[in-house]
């Protein structure tokens, strides 16, 4: 139950071809839709995008189409995208009834214990006394609560 046993001809070609381009670029969507289609087609795909809220929103929405086009030619593929919640309606709109949303917040103890984590391994501890460091996880512990 594994991925494919070799990367298909098909995309080894594109990638090749695009070395010849000048500098080098890479494929174009249109390229890295037909490859994707191709590949789920002949197995069951998953696709993971992390942070889909970060990208701008022009490429969002290209990238949302190409991934609809993809389930449209493959419907067995599933998609697992992470963002923040402003843009749930926008994935819901362009992958429409292919998806459920699930809310995750961090707790306010986990974030505390990571920035303590962090704090303690920077390497110019000196910079910082212990008044310095309370302040920045009780500020950011706060904020990242208001999100």
């Amino acid at each position: 139950m594994g991925g494919l046993e070799e990367v298909p001809k098909e995309i080894v070609q594109v990638y090749k071809d695009q070395k010849q381009v000048i500098d080098g670029r890479g494929p174009r969507l249109s390229d890295i839709v037909k490859m994707l289609q191709d590949t789920a087609s002949m197995k069951r795909t998953f696709i993971c995008i992390d942070a889909l809220d970060e990208c701008v929103g022009r490429y969002r929405v290209e990238i949302l189409d190409s991934l609809h086009q993809i389930q449209r030619v493959s419907p067995g593929t599933r998609m697992f995208i992470t963002g923040r919640p402003h843009v749930e309606a926008e994935v819901g709109r362009r992958l429409p009834g292919r998806g459920t949303a699930l809310r995750i917040t961090p707790r306010r103890d986990d974030i505390i214990s990571f920035l303590h984590r962090r704090l303690d391994q920077d390497i110019r501890s000196e910079a910082m006394d212990d008044s310095l460091k309370a302040d920045i996880v009780k500020k950011i512990a706060e904020d990242v609560s208001e999100m």
